[in-house]
């Protein structure tokens, strides 16, 4: 299984409404995903710009899929859906 790829937009407006606690899971991956992800920053990944608004940030990226008004308990939600599909095709 390839990993899954978390991005997490590190940009002014997400970082101000929440991102650093969302940053927190590069140090601190839950032992059943630590083999799983991977997790980078992105300076800005421009989503506040394209029609989704300042206020629907901070923006995290899995598998290019965006999360809107991120939080670390929906991001590791979000992975673990994805991990449990795959784990499903492969069965």
């Amino acid at each position: 299984m390839e990993k899954i790829q978390v991005k997490i937009c590190a940009g002014t407006a997400c970082f101000v409404m929440g991102a650093p606690q969302i940053q927190t899971l590069e140090f601190s991956v839950p032992e059943d995903l630590a083999d799983k992800i991977e997790v980078t920053e992105v300076r800005c990944m421009n989503h506040c710009n394209q029609n989704q608004g300042y206020n629907k940030g901070p923006f995290v990226e899995i598998n290019g899929e965006v999360i809107e008004e991120a939080t670390l308990e929906k991001v590791i939600s979000r992975v673990r859906e994805l991990i449990a599909k795959e784990e499903e095709k492969n069965c």
